[in-house]
């Protein structure tokens, strides 16, 4: 009866901070997963989650409550959000006996939105880790709102948070940029998209915080995390608007390439597929430059009129 389902379980942990668009993510995904004929699964890590609006095959609520620790511990939002995962922690038996009938799904984690969980806190990492020793093989999933790459400090921010997620967790991991279709919402961006979906020269960031006299007093601060970051060379994006079904398959891509979905027995072959997945190579969507003119105005300033701003 075990030997019906495949042994290894393929997913998503989908990590970023609050109101990055984590659970509309789950949601897209797991629609466009359907359509695309994978059983899906949708298992909600996040104990402060009410209102889930897509159907969810398994809950930690039924495990632990946050307003139930808070009120018994007397702990705030915070504090009983760490207390939560320290508890499913110390109870993955209960998961493992959630996630075992539904071998055979691919599994989309939503995650809780703390920051210090993905950062330097050890339960979910922990978590992670034992759900590796039971053959299910995830890729981490960190969202960013894009809109912090039209504020040159938040931005270096965004990397910062990026760079240190991606060593704590220690799973395969995919950056995105989400809410592309909103990102001009909240003012130009300095330079063209690809520019900050492949991290470039971080150097020009510098130049353009020592425009304001606040962050000119802090230059040197900048210039060490920016050389850390590059020194690392990890963190690129890919952007995404979860209403774009191209975008939403772009991401897809990267994710089977990372976790090992693309190469395994439930992907239809074809060459189309395995060129992608063994050179990374784009057969159907646009380049970065094609996503900015979707999504992005055009700038009215020639070449020699912008780099005479900067």
């Amino acid at each position: 009866m075990a030997g019906a389902a495949p042994t290894t379980a393929f997913g998503q942990a989908v990590i970023g901070p609050p109101g990055s668009g984590k659970t509309t993510y789950c949601l897209g995904m797991s629609e466009f997963l359907r359509a695309l004929g994978r059983r899906v699964a949708v298992v909600n890590l996040d104990p402060a989650n009410e209102g889930l609006p897509y159907e969810c095959a398994v809950d930690v609520g039924e495990l632990v409550g946050l307003g139930d620790v808070m009120d018994a511990l007397r702990l705030g939002p915070n504090g009983g959000l760490l207390y939560c995962m320290e508890y499913l922690e110390a109870n993955l038996d209960w998961l493992r006996a959630k996630l075992d009938p539904l071998r055979g799904h691919y599994f989309l984690f939503d995650c809780p939105g703390q920051v210090e969980l993905c950062t330097h806190h050890g339960a979910l990492r922990s978590i992670f880790s034992q759900m590796a020793q039971w053959d299910l093989r995830l890729t981490a999933v960190h969202l960013v709102d894009s809109h912090y790459c039209t504020d040159a400090a938040k931005f270096i921010s965004v990397l910062c948070t990026s760079l240190a997620t991606m060593l704590h967790v220690e799973l395969p991991h995919i950056n995105l940029l989400s809410k592309m279709d909103l990102i001009e919402h909240y003012g130009k961006l300095a330079f063209n998209l690809d520019y900050y979906t492949e991290v470039l020269d971080l150097s020009y960031l510098l130049d353009h915080l020592a425009s304001d006299p606040f962050f000119r007093h802090y230059r040197q601060l900048n210039e060490k995390l920016v050389q850390l970051i590059e020194d690392y060379s990890l963190v690129s994006f890919i952007p995404l608007n979860i209403q774009d079904k191209e975008s939403i398959q772009r991401v897809l891509q990267a994710v089977d390439k990372a976790n090992g979905y693309c190469f395994g027995a439930q992907e239809q072959r074809s060459l189309e597929a395995m060129m992608s997945a063994a050179m990374g190579a784009d057969f159907h969507f646009s380049s970065t430059l094609g996503i900015q003119e979707k999504y992005l105005a055009p700038s009215n300033q020639s070449v020699e009129q912008e780099a005479m701003q900067l």
